[in-house]
């Protein structure tokens, strides 16, 4: 890890942010000014903390999470039984996911609406559904059970469910899934779906000899990530369940104002310290035995890591400290002042058109679509632009699906359940590599951008349409939350479209 890399890095994340910048700027700047001019201090700094966060965090994932995640997976060849590879993958499944930036963006989020949902109560319960989602993708590949069988009953169940969790819960819990799946939690999931693949192709069988002989590395190594993401939604599901019955009811809501949250520097410094150090600690200590009793690394790659952890730590705890300090309140601005009751019709206009840019502008950012389109180029020479921009259209068309949602109050299933059932129908169409490819791809879209910028402007709008409807306006927990599932769905349509064009090109 050198100067040159840094430099590198920072100079990557900072052009592939443009386009956020300009969305941003023309609209704080021209289309509706901000009136106090400490707001554009705190989006400056905001903004360039975001670039220097993200640009060290990704340097220091290089170096040290994704190497970890690596040598963990392929120490499972080293494991006799699949009931140790299933429980060793919820444990890391969970550990990584907690150290997810967008997971805690999004708990944060929440925790402004509903002060009752505790902000590391709430990391934990999402978590856990990574974590033994996660363990039964691996048992999946174990066993070569049909991932198109796998989507079919997972989503199936997945909806059957809703009928008994709180509206309110629902579109969070979609939301959760796409923060869930990110910078960390991607690839060192997909590390340990690949050491379970090599467990299987150097013993040549465990448990049914049926599945190691139908066993195919490229169409198990994807979809790992698409099962995960079906985790996130179940267990929020259940904590809302849970809310319910111990309050009676559910708990009351909060004005959603990021723009006041404390401005004092070092108070918000300590905040994000400590959640900093809840997010990696669990990974590091639970990485130490593996490394004892079966990785042994050697002494200089182990001291590499050490010294990678460092960038992480920093990358994250300046990250979240620009979000809460100067980037969550732009998106809520840019959502309240176009849907501001003296603002024309036209303002709408415009407010659908900034969301569909902003969609794609954070699309073709988020480092997790990156490497997804470079991955798929390698395996199977498909462009990684054209995957890029395939994904940053539908993702654009999303997030005006989703504000036309806010604006006129309309139930998300309305969205989500044709969008899923095209998804699954199309499922016995597409080659199976990109079946588990195009489930994946759901799960790495919504990353950390996504939660500290959409987020906060879905809220900003759905608190307007609230103050305006009065008291027949839909709470603002059940009617803001939702644009990340509607981002999450898309690439499962798109993805699978590319996958039979394609194939028939091929």
């Amino acid at each position: 890890m050198s100067t040159k890399e840094l430099f590198k890095t920072l100079r990557e994340t900072f052009i592939t942010s443009l386009p956020l910048a300009a969305v941003i700027i023309i609209v704080c700047v021209f289309i509706a000014p901000m009136q106090d001019p400490f707001d554009y201090v705190r989006l400056t700094v905001g903004y360039l903390g975001v670039v220097v966060g993200q640009s060290l965090f990704l340097l220091g994932l290089e170096h040290s999470v994704l190497p970890i995640g690596k040598a963990i997976g392929v120490s499972f060849a080293k494991i006799k039984k699949a009931l140790f590879i299933v429980f060793f993958g919820v444990l890391f499944g969970f550990f990584a996911t907690i150290a997810e930036p967008a997971m805690w963006v999004l708990a944060r989020q929440t925790n402004l609406i509903v002060n009752d949902i505790i902000v590391p109560v709430f990391v934990l319960i999402m978590s856990a559904g990574i974590g033994i989602a996660v363990g039964f993708a691996l048992y999946r590949i174990i066993k070569g059970f049909n991932i198109r069988y796998v989507f079919g009953i997972l989503y199936i169940f997945t909806f059957l469910i809703i009928i008994f969790v709180p509206e309110q819960f629902i579109a969070l819990a979609f939301d959760g899934s796409g923060a869930t799946t990110g910078d960390i939690s991607v690839p060192f999931i997909l590390a340990l779906g690949m050491g379970a693949s090599t467990a299987l192709s150097k013993r040549g069988k465990m448990g049914e000899k049926k599945a190691a002989a139908s066993f195919d590395e490229n169409e198990d190594s994807f979809g790992i990530i698409g099962i995960a993401s079906v985790g996130p939604i179940i267990a929020v599901f259940v904590y809302g369940i849970v809310l319910r019955f111990i309050h009676g009811g559910m708990p009351m809501e909060s004005v959603y104002a990021p723009g006041d949250l404390p401005t004092d520097a070092a108070l918000l410094m300590s905040s994000s310290f400590t959640d900093t150090l809840i997010a990696l600690l669990p990974l590091i200590i639970a990485f130490i035995p593996f490394q004892i009793f079966l990785i042994k690394m050697k002494k200089k790659p182990f001291l590499q890591i050490a010294w990678g952890i460092v960038p992480v730590f920093l990358g994250l705890l300046i990250f979240l400290f620009s979000i809460d300090f100067g980037f969550a309140f732009a998106g809520q601005y840019i959502g309240e002042v176009f849907m501001h009751p003296e603002r024309s019709n036209v303002f709408r206009l415009i407010l659908l058109v900034v969301g569909f840019v902003l969609g794609m502008a954070i699309t073709l950012t988020e480092p997790a679509v990156t490497i997804l389109g470079e991955q798929l180029e390698e395996l199977i020479g498909l462009k990684s632009m054209t995957t890029r921009l395939t994904l940053a259209i539908g993702i654009g068309f999303s997030a005006t699906l989703a504000i036309v949602k806010i604006m006129y109050e309309i139930n998300i299933l309305w969205f989500l359940l044709p969008l899923y059932a095209i998804a699954l129908v199309m499922m016995k169409f597409t080659p199976k590599l990109f079946v588990g490819l195009a489930f994946d791809s759901g799960g790495v879209s919504g990353g950390a951008l996504s939660s500290a910028v959409l987020t906060p402007l879905t809220l900003g709008i759905a608190q307007s349409v609230a103050f305006a409807a009065g008291e027949n306006a839909q709470s603002i927990l059940t009617n803001g939350f939702g644009i990340i599932a509607f981002i999450s769905v898309t690439p499962l349509i798109a993805v699978q479209v590319l996958g039979i064009v394609f194939s028939g090109k091929k």
